[in-house]
């Protein structure tokens, strides 16, 4: 096992004379046996970012390091990385054994016994124990998936690689498989990269979770530090489903005026602000809360524009007096029963809300949590 370093790592691509800047100075500390999830929009270049790392992509600029070696211009073979790609890449004409093997066959001098004990033993960690003798169409979907697991398993790598490789599963099948890759890296206790776009992986899987748009790395944070305090309006806009809700704001002195909102702040969040006016106001649909009657400076009334049953809770979408937008979400139990056209009171808590410079999309308040809270967030499970 080991450290992964990415130190200032950029991508240029040559289009036609053009450059094209895929990953732009990267950097992140993976450290020995965590789970780390390259998580983002199609195009962000995660897996640009992943195939540098696999060594199939050069690096235009900066450092990549396993352990304390510099490992720029090593070839794939030679890093000690395993890699699972989305298509599991298997072999048709192979059993499932041959299929695990053939990687130690390619770059080990074990015995044939050895090689197979390994196998056996990979097999029997994926529950794949029975089926070593079959070839991948006499398998489904989830057991090509463990092969392909398996296949990496057996090379007991210093760095295991994973590109996407739930995606071509149905949707209760990946469930399971999230929660079996936990299991299965905690056992290990492999350095792992897990590249994704889908947030429900990064956020249940991931130690940490690394967020880039657009080639560029936005904030490398446990999931519910990305969640409660991101780093910019990007990520708190992407982690989280429904996403979050934002209002463009003006701020007059202690209020933040703008989208049919009037919004009245603490002195003590004011102070925080400095001199900044243009403003973003998030607030997650989870923290609007549906009140009886308007009481509290930051209640306001709303419509119910759309009701979204989800089963356990419903989304509202909610339009304020005024406001020439989009209807904005709150999500409230699903036992509380509401109807298109309602008029209702929404009640959005100080404490709660997030503020974002509007021109720069940095971060300048984010929701207030108890001491203890703050401590947890920051700490990786691993």
């Amino acid at each position: 096992m080991a450290n992964l370093t990415l130190d200032g790592v950029t991508k240029h691509f040559d289009d036609d004379g053009d450059t094209i800047v895929a990953v732009d100075d990267a950097s992140i500390d993976i450290r020995d046996g965590e789970f780390l999830v390259l998580v983002g929009p199609s195009g962000c270049g995660k897996s640009t970012t992943l195939r540098m790392v696999a060594g199939l992509e050069t690096i235009t600029s900066g450092e990549l390091r396993i352990g304390d070696e510099v490992v720029n211009g090593v070839k794939p073979a030679d890093r000690d990385i395993a890699m699972v790609f989305q298509s599991y890449a298997l072999y048709p004409h192979m059993t499932v054994r041959e299929n695990m093997r053939f990687g130690l066959e390619e770059s080990t001098d074990l015995s044939m016994d050895e090689m197979n004990e390994r196998v056996e033993s990979a097999a029997a960690t994926m529950g794949i124990d029975d089926l070593l003798e079959r070839k991948p169409d006499e398998l489904s979907g989830g057991q090509q998936q463990r092969v392909a697991l398996g296949r990496a398993i057996v090379r007991d790598p210093e760095v295991f690689l994973m590109d996407e490789p739930l995606s071509n599963l149905d949707a209760k099948l990946r469930s399971t498989m999230r929660t079996e890759l936990q299991r299965l890296q905690e056992d290990l206790d492999v350095t792992t990269v897990y590249v994704t776009h889908d947030q429900t992986e990064a956020m249940t899987m991931g130690d940490r979770i690394a967020i880039l748009d657009d080639g560029i790395l936005q904030q490398v944070a446990t999931p519910l530090e990305a969640y409660h305090k991101p780093a910019n309006r990007f990520v708190a806009g992407f982690v989280g489903d429904p996403s979050m809700n934002f209002f463009e704001v003006e701020r007059e002195g202690d209020r933040l005026v703008g989208d049919g909102l009037d919004y009245d702040l603490s002195a003590e969040t004011a102070e925080r602000l400095s001199d900044t006016t243009d403003l973003t106001l998030g607030v997650r649909p989870e923290d609007v809360e549906i009140v009886d009657e308007a009481t509290e400076p930051h209640d306001f009334h709303v419509t119910i524009d759309v009701v979204e049953p989800m089963g356990n809770e419903n989304n509202l979408y909610l339009e304020l007096a005024e406001r020439d937008a989009e209807p904005f979400v709150g999500v409230v139990g699903g036992q509380r029963l509401f109807h298109e056209g309602d008029d209702v009171v929404a009640r959005i808590p100080e404490e709660t809300i997030h503020l974002f410079d509007r021109q720069t999309g940095e971060a300048l308040k984010n929701r207030e949590l108890d001491p203890e809270a703050e401590d947890e967030l920051a700490t990786p499970r691993f």
